[in-house]
């Protein structure tokens, strides 16, 4: 072949020649003819050899350069997959865990801190440690949801490969998840769906098997997984399928609760009891056979009944009011969040009395309570508080929190009545006034500013008597007339200095009680008077602890002096003439040292009485709201006791002589009245120099508004004066005076007084013409 090649290039240079014109002769044969023709085949053939061999020799090493590409392109694959891995690996970080995970049911307890009120939850979880569980309780589990969890990497790359071919021709979501990575999904980046997802969990699942033991794994992953019935986690589940701890299951028990994770909604053995039972089965096979149990314990395998599920909510009844109060009190004093309360896992301790509250419940309410004569519709109120520290030991807010969510302590309102009169008696001691002062206690009387008469409870006069006197028989006209010296604004600013935060309208008859104000407004205003001028913040929690037992929390029980001590005893002291000789003479068969005062609504709408020791404050109160509007009606009568404050003193009374039974009684301190008869001006009541001890009128007191309709008598404190006169000038005896009739308007609605013709609020919102009567 390669002289034939020569060749051809020598006749290719010698034509090349020729053609070029050349002197050499040419050899080439005439263009067409056959030896032409068979020369240029012969020129033709070795040039196709020679590229029939060049394709013949370069194909083997295309073929090799191809699969060296190709080799090279999966090696750099592979290197690049690893770069890859290696970098997301390092850089997976285990981040801190997601609050949900670690969210738990805060509880709420009694005073004792012991008995559970009820819980504020997210989620229904109480994460335990998982020591104290049986070994079966968590092999059930593995043995349920992933085999190899004890000698696997965290992943389980059969599983998912299975699961991704199946989610791709199938277009279906199958999990292929090991408990570890069910663990890292739960635990540290909530559910997880996308493949995005899915790829960091799976990262973070290789990081958290090689930086975690395997128990802790399992033991976390217990205490997040959802299992049905509301519950998160072991132990929340164990007691709402079988009212047990975690601790106390038993291996079957186990076996079922471990059975129905994937789909414990549909698989619970209430609901689909065929479907608890194969997947009982199933964990029952794959633990004998993976040696946790033995064959007789296979054998004797039966799957447990499971308890009703509970579906009482936490706020159903009384509870429900106090566990509200508690939620409140705690977002209000910004230490704590909605969300902290219910999924910090806390243990809120609260200064309610187990047992004093279970004796207000029994008292006041009328359902599941001893209060069977109070007509249907009538609403109680009440609250007894600890006033030294401002601690609320017990109250009753209303008989079911999801049937009306309004609180009869905090949200309801009602008008107060001469329960308003304390405090124009203490601004009257501010103002230097002895309470020896002698004032006109006849009915009616004409005042300036008032269109009609004033009047007393059932019209009664008590002729010329003092403040001691006026206060025990809360006499309607006595009080008018201090109001005319004082002015509404100062009856108004003492109340809220006293602790009273609602409205209290500045008008003719502020010292009657025409306010609508809250049974808490009245307990915080009262607690300063109890506490001898101090006033402190009434609470109902009272610590509140982590779950490491660490306190978060305490209550404010610091007290302010906002009163002279001593101008606050004399008013107390006056208070007591009302428990021994007064309108709330009932209470004094309780047999302790007590002071209160009573309190009867315009159109008689509201009625209520406070009373107190030195440490101990109660309130009851009722009225009757329209069941559709909310405006208040006539209270109806109550049994023996009418329309008047005499029936909230029979329920102070109820509860006190219980609550105290045992108690040490204790004295309020003696004050000093170093007033001036008359006040400095000598204008109050029949001026300087006409105290008086007598009874001004030897007259018992309406029988519904005494209590037990006691004949009035002076305070001890009286002191004797010969210049007290019967008679005076300021008396208006005028016979042509008589009830006064107005209308109300707002919860009220419209009415007849016959008492006082002053203007006033009941039931929370009503105003009209009348006012308080005792």
């Amino acid at each position: 072949m390669a002289s034939q090649t020569r060749r051809t290039a020598s006749s290719a240079s010698r034509n090349f020649q020729g053609a070029s014109g050349s002197s050499e002769p040419s050899f080439a044969p005439p263009a067409g003819s056959r030896r032409a023709r068979r020369a240029a085949q012969q020129n033709a053939g070795p040039r196709r050899s020679r590229r029939a061999g060049n394709r013949k020799g370069r194909g083997p090493k295309r073929k090799h350069r191809i699969l060296k590409g190709l080799l090279i392109a999966l090696l750099t694959m592979i290197l690049a997959g690893c770069g890859v891995f290696a970098y997301m690996y390092a850089t997976t970080k285990i981040p801190d865990p997601e609050s949900i995970a670690l969210a738990e049911k805060t509880k709420v307890y009694y005073a004792d801190g012991t008995t559970e009120i009820g819980t504020f939850a997210e989620q229904n979880r109480e994460i335990i440690d998982c020591s104290v569980l049986p070994s079966y309780v968590g092999n059930a589990i593995v043995a349920s949801e992933n085999r190899t969890f004890w000698s696997d990497r965290g992943i389980d790359l059969k599983g998912i490969s299975r699961a991704l071919i199946n989610n791709v021709t199938k277009g279906t979501r199958q999990g292929g998840s090991t408990i570890t990575q069910q663990y890292a999904e739960r635990y540290y980046l909530g559910e997880t769906t996308s493949y995005k997802g899915k790829i960091k969990e799976a990262f973070l699942a290789l990081k958290i098997a090689q930086s975690q033991d395997k128990d802790k794994v399992l033991c976390n992953y217990m205490n997040t997984i959802y299992l049905g019935r509301n519950t998160y986690g072991i132990q929340a589940a164990a007691k709402a399928y079988f009212n047990k701890d975690a601790k106390d299951l038993t291996l079957y028990e186990a076996a079922t609760l471990a059975g129905i994770i994937p789909s414990p909604n549909n698989w619970d053995p209430a609901v689909n009891k065929k479907m608890a039972q194969q997947r009982f089965d199933r964990v029952m096979n794959i633990m004998q056979e993976d040696g946790y149990i033995s064959a007789k314990q296979k054998t004797d395998a039966k799957m447990p009944n499971t308890v009703k599920q509970s579906v009482n909510n936490v706020y159903q009844g009384p509870k429900g009011y106090l566990l509200k109060m508690v939620r409140n009190e705690l977002v209000a004093s910004k230490a704590f969040t909605e969300q902290d309360l219910d999924t910090g896992g806390y243990k809120i301790i609260t200064t309610i009395d187990k047992s004093k509250q279970d004796l207000m419940y029994q008292v006041a309410s009328k359902k599941g309570g001893t209060n069977s004569i109070l007509p249907d519709g009538v609403q109680i109120g009440s609250i007894s508080v600890n006033v030294k520290d401002g601690s609320i030991i017990s109250l009753y807010a209303g008989e079911d929190y999801l049937t009306k969510q309004f609180n009869n302590v905090t949200d309801a309102t009602y008008e107060v009545g001469s329960t308003m009169k304390p405090f124009t008696l203490l601004a009257t001691v501010q103002k230097g006034v002895s309470l020896d002062t002698v004032f006109n206690g006849n009915s009616p009387r004409d005042f300036p500013g008032l269109s009609t008469p004033m009047t007393n409870s059932g019209g009664e006069s008590f002729g010329y008597i003092n403040l001691y006197q006026a206060t025990a028989n809360s006499v309607n006209t006595v009080y008018m007339d201090l109001q005319q010296h004082l002015g509404a604004q100062t009856i108004i600013d003492t109340a809220h200095t006293a602790g009273i935060k609602g409205k209290i309208t500045a008008d003719a008859y502020t010292t009657l009680g025409t306010s609508a104000l809250s049974v808490m407004d009245m307990a915080r205003g009262f607690s300063t008077i109890a506490n001898q001028g101090q006033k402190p913040t009434l609470h109902m929690v009272s610590k509140v602890l982590n779950s490491s037992k660490k306190e978060l929390y305490n209550a404010p029980t610091t007290t302010t002096r906002v009163f002279d001590a001593n101008d606050v005893a004399l008013v107390t002291k006056a208070m007591e003439g009302t428990v021994q000789s007064g309108t709330a003479s009932e209470a004094s068969s309780i047999g302790k040292t007590m002071a209160g005062k009573t309190g009867t609504a315009n159109d008689a709408k509201a009625l209520s009485f406070v009373g107190f020791t030195p440490s101990t404050l109660t309130l009851f109160a009722a009225w009757n709201p329209d069941p559709k509007t909310g405006n208040a009606n006539d209270m109806p009568e109550i049994g023996e006791y009418g329309i008047f404050g005499a029936y909230a003193v029979h329920l102070y009374t109820e509860y006190m002589s219980q609550a105290l039974d045992g108690v040490a009684d204790e004295a309020f301190p003696e004050p000093e009245d170093d007033g001036t008869v008359g006040g400095s001006d000598g204008t109050w009541g029949t001026g300087t120099g006409s105290s008086y001890t007598g009874s001004g009128k030897s007259s018992k007191s309406d029988a519904n508004d005494s209590g037990s309709g006691a004949e009035s008598s002076p305070s001890p404190s009286a002191s004797a004066s010969p210049s007290a006169s019967a008679s005076s000038p300021a008396a208006s005896a005028s016979p042509s005076a008589s009830a006064s009739t107005g209308s109300g308007t707002g919860s009220g609605g419209s009415g007849t007084s016959s008492e006082t013709g002053g203007s006033g609020t009941s039931g929370g919102t009503q105003s009209g013409q009348g006012g308080a009567t005792e």
